[in-house]
């Protein structure tokens, strides 16, 4: 029987919950224990007290008093639900489920407690499970909206329509009186009513409901862009275009409503017999106005000809004139038309033969903006040359310098010389013009990150963490770079985990890339709080694109870069796991090239300096301890980092399944990354889940069969699966030979090798996959794989990032150093500034 507390230890006892309630801590784990000294089994009062526990960081022994608290009171609905918040707290949501449902059996009408779990159930997807919590919270308090609302939602996402359309219209009709229209909830209410009608693809009712709520609706641009949207689906051509010409009015920069205006209008960009009306209603909307840009922009994309001469000049000149920095990112899209980008740049390079500029095409005098047109005709021309679809170096570099030399001072034309310098391969060059760049405007916050961002790809780690510090509190533990994981600035936090890998320091490397896991993850876990926050608000519509978001999260292309690296650190640590020793897997050269006693030493040395590492760590965190720490956010200070460098990271027993984690999402939600499927393939060859292993090799061929990793990754399969020890058991067996049809049993793996080779001669990267192939096939070709890894360098059409990668496949192949070097200055000879050949494997 659970123990009884007289009235004056129940008011200690509610004073105990106010105590955590507003954080407490002390007062409430003081009165707990009073309570106890008198009534130590009492289940409640332990239960709040490992509560209090677990909020002072004392997890496991916050658990071990939950545990007797249910042990002593297993009927107390008080220690399931505060069991269940334990078990939230460390993301263990399905345990929390449970122990919320143990609850409600006890505690049917706890409405705190059926809230708890209906939260758990939509931060889970648990769809249906969310649906009944929000139908029994209705039927507690039908009189919230809020309730009527929420269960609208979780029948939307669950995916029927119907009933959440349903749901919304029964609560309207309980209104006596419609809400006044400063109410901001009804009005984002009945907005998103209309999209779930949308949704089923009824557009005329949902035309309907929009005609209805229009007049008292807050939000005027959401509803004009629905009710065009719906009419011109309804094919009310007439209406939509007078809808979208009203759209127009309100912001004619955007390109959507003048698509949608076209669409009316019956015109098509392709037809050449709409072209005419398209370009005099574009000019109808340019003479409106002098700033406007979009109208003008626009028909350089369907016009051509002479037509398209006339009006690249007119917007040119314009431009250029004015001197606006964004003119050519705002014109290459055109590039992909071989017409149209040498157009551009006959007219551009006759700009430059001028001798008198006159302002505007009319030539009339403009003497304030003329100034501008020749540095602008420079700084144009420079980007021209140095874009990827127009490239010639040599004449971007003479036409920024030109520009650089009538004005100095210009931030961006020295950005652009480092960009030139980046394309070169001169990455040292490249990082010091850009810090020239930011030194000219030291406020401006872009310049600042972009020239970080060069001194990472220069591998200038310190000079970088150093140039972010200027924009930094620099307060917190770890200074700016604890400043740059709090704002979760993970774009800094991926460069340097790449330029980390390069340099092979493992350990940091993978600091980084489980920085940045564990930000994603935050993300996630973030949407918990907006799961009651944006129902309380009444932004429905905005909470449905956020969930809608989150299910895509890991699609996101930062974490994509950073788990393929991380990946590639894990296979390396699996198959050379010498490496794993702090000293070695930060910064010291590859082994491979020792002899068996070199390597005896090399490694008896490391783990000398990891031990005098630890110590010098120790006496550091001795000397540190009586410091006063820094705070987060939430004011809470700020725990030292126990590892700093990664060293325990990088000394995983488990390599393999800890890359499983980072590739299990990236698989999931970027099944369409040829990249994502190849190093799938690596992990699961490795751990020997060879079905896992073809359904990577499928993916990838289904997304480009002529890929060639997945050209060396087949052969490689097919060799593996025919030098197994033991034979695979018949199910799996019978499913590969039925589905591995790129590479049947009977294949002559070197004729199919030297077919592949055939078909792509003049690419780099397929001639790699073919030397990678035969060096696998006839391991005794080595000699002449080297030869004809140097004679690729004469290709014309091959870019520095593939002669890079052929260095780097000398090295997986041990070849000798005089090869290596031979290699890289043949490989100088062609690009003179390049620094980017890696020194460790030279």
């Amino acid at each position: 029987m659970p123990q009884q507390l007289s009235s004056k230890e129940q008011s200690l006892f509610r004073q105990v919950i106010k105590y955590y309630e507003s954080k407490q801590y002390k007062k409430g784990l003081k009165a707990a224990e009073q309570i106890l000294r008198k009534n130590p089994n009492h289940g409640d009062t332990q239960a709040m007290k490992s509560l209090i526990q677990n909020s002072q960081g004392q997890t496991d022994e916050a658990f071990a008093l939950a545990k007797l608290a249910l042990k002593n009171d297993m009927k107390s609905h008080v220690c399931w639900h505060v069991y269940g918040l334990l078990w939230r707290s460390v993301k263990n949501f399905e345990e929390a489920i449970k122990a919320y449902k143990f609850a409600l059996k006890i505690e049917s009408d706890s409405i705190q407690i059926q809230r708890d779990l209906a939260l758990l159930q939509i931060q889970m997807r648990d769809f249906q499970g969310y649906i009944q919590s929000r139908k029994t919270m209705l039927q507690q308090r039908p009189q919230i909206r809020q309730n009527w609302t929420a269960l609208a939602v979780a029948y939307h996402l669950a995916g029927e329509l119907q009933e959440a359309e349903k749901i919304l219209t029964t609560y309207e009709d309980t209104l006596k009186q419609t809400p006044p229209k400063s109410d901001i909830e009804h009005s984002e209410a009945v907005l998103y009513k209309n999209t779930i009608i949308a949704e089923t693809g009824e557009f005329q009712r949902a035309l309907d409901h929009l005609e209805a709520i229009t007049k008292n609706n807050l939000d005027r641009t959401a509803v004009m862009e629905m009710r065009a949207d719906y009419l011109l689906r309804l094919d009310k051509k007439e209406e939509a275009a007078q809808a979208y010409r009203d759209l127009l009015a309100r912001n004619n920069e955007y390109r959507a409503y003048y698509d949608g205006l076209e669409k009316s209008l019956g015109l098509d960009k392709s037809d050449k017999g709409s072209r005419q009306k398209l370009n005099e209603l574009y000019d109808s909307y340019a003479q409106q106005g002098e700033r406007i840009d979009a109208a003008r922009r626009i028909p350089l994309d369907f016009l051509d000809g002479d037509d398209f001469r006339k009006a690249a000049d007119r917007y040119l000149r314009r431009m250029l004139t004015k001197g606006v920095p964004s003119t050519f990112p705002n014109i290459k899209a055109l590039y992909s038309n071989s017409e149209k980008k040498q157009v551009i740049q006959d007219i551009v390079e006759g700009y430059e033969s001028e001798t008198v500029v006159n302002g505007s095409a009319e030539k009339q005098s403009d003497g304030e903006t003329s100034k501008n047109f020749h540095p602008s005709v420079y700084y144009f021309l420079a980007q021209h040359y140095d874009y990827h679809m127009s490239r010639n170096l040599v004449k971007a570099l003479e036409y920024i310098d030109k520009a650089i030399e009538s004005d100095p001072s210009a931030v961006y034309y020295n950005m652009t010389k480092a960009r030139i310098w980046k394309h070169y391969g001169n990455l040292q060059k490249a990082a010091e013009t850009m810090n020239h760049a930011r030194t000219l405007d030291e406020r401006d916050r872009y310049m600042n990150t972009k020239c970080a961002k060069y001194q990472l790809r220069n591998d200038e780690n310190d000079k970088a963490i150093n140039t972010m510090s200027k924009f930094t509190r620099n307060e917190t533990v770890g200074g700016a770079l604890g400043d740059l994981h709090d704002m979760q600035c993970i774009w800094y936090l991926t460069e340097d985990g790449e330029s980390y890998f390069r340099q092979r320091k493992l350990g940091l490397a993978l600091k980084r890339f489980r920085a940045l896991y564990d930000i994603f993850e935050t993300w996630h876990e973030d949407q918990f709080d907006f799961h009651s926050f944006s129902l309380r608000k009444g932004q429905i519509r905005a909470y449905i694109d956020m969930v809608r978001w989150e299910d895509e999260l890991r699609d996101h292309p930062f974490y994509t870069r950073a788990a393929l690296s991380a990946i590639q650190v894990y296979l390396l640590l699996h198959d050379k796991p010498e490496i794993a020793h702090a000293s070695l897997a930060n910064g010291v050269p590859d082994m491979d090239g020792m002899d068996a006693n070199e390597r005896k030493k090399a490694l008896k040395k490391a783990k000398k300096d990891q031990e005098k590492k630890e110590a010098e760590a120790k006496e550091v965190e001795k000397k540190n301890a009586a410091k006063k720490g820094g705070t987060g956010a939430d004011g809470e200070p700020k725990k030292e980092d126990p590892d700093p460098t990664g060293s325990k990271l990088v000394e995983t027993k488990e390599p393999l399944e800890e890359a499983t984690k980072f590739l299990t999402p990236l698989l999931e939600m970027s099944p369409k990354n040829i990249k994502g499927q190849n190093i799938g393939f690596e992990v699961y060859l490795r751990r020997k889940k060879y079905l896992l292993a073809l359904k990577c090799l499928l993916a990838a061929s289904s997304l480009d069969s002529e890929n060639p990793s997945l050209h060396e990754q087949a052969t490689r399969f097919r060799m593996t699966l025919s030098s197994l020890s033991e034979p695979l058991p018949e199910p799996i067996s019978s499913i590969i030979e039925k589905n591995f049809t790129l590479l049947p049993k009977s294949t002559d793996l070197v004729a199919h090798n030297e077919a592949f080779l055939s078909r792509h001669k003049n690419s780099p990267r397929h001639i790699h996959a073919y030397l990678k192939v035969r060096q696998q096939l006839e391991p005794k070709s080595q000699s002449e794989n080297e030869k004809q890894m140097q004679a690729l360098l004469k290709l014309e059409n091959i870019e520095l990032e593939e002669a890079i990668e052929g260095l780097l496949l000398l090295d997986a192949w041990s070849s000798g150093a005089e090869v290596k070097k031979a290699y890289v200055d043949t490989a100088r000879e062609r690009w003179l500034e390049a620094s980017l050949f890696p020194a460790a494997i030279i």
